[in-house]
């Protein structure tokens, strides 16, 4: 059972690890306010329409305004997970030492299992009290 224990914890705490750790990027793309499409891995497609980009502007006297527009959204995990224990302070680790203790002595189980009335006989049964009182349990 203990080591199960162990297992399901070190499991956890190897998950916990990853996902502080994971960035990832999402890419939207929106058609005016709707969302046409995302991507978590790769760039997101486009609606196709996108306004066409004239070679020579100056030829085009009307500007066009794009109704597209893209999203990007980053979220960085963290870089840096060293940590250092000589940083803690007297009270910090007195807390720490205290709390492996505790943790420790938890799981720790009685050498032998102890019945206190194992000495003592049972008492003598002189008349059976449930068939004079006719008290029977069904």
């Amino acid at each position: 059972m203990k080591s199960f224990f162990h297992k399901i914890m070190s499991f956890s705490m190897a998950l916990i690890v990853l996902f502080s750790t994971f960035s990832f990027t999402v890419e939207q793309h929106y058609c005016g306010d709707f969302l046409v499409d995302y991507s978590l891995f790769g760039k997101a497609e486009s609606c196709g329409m996108d306004v066409q980009k004239d070679m020579h502007p100056e030829r085009s006297g009307l500007s066009q305004k794009d109704c597209c527009s893209d999203e990007m959204l980053s979220i960085d995990g963290q870089d840096n997970l060293k940590l250092s224990f000589d940083k803690l302070s007297f009270a910090q680790l007195q807390f720490v030492a205290s709390f492996v203790y505790s943790y420790l002595n938890l799981f720790e189980g009685l050498p032998e299992n102890i019945v206190s009335f194992s000495d003592y006989p049972p008492p003598l049964l002189v008349k059976d009290i449930q068939v004079l009182d006719q008290t029977f349990l069904i």
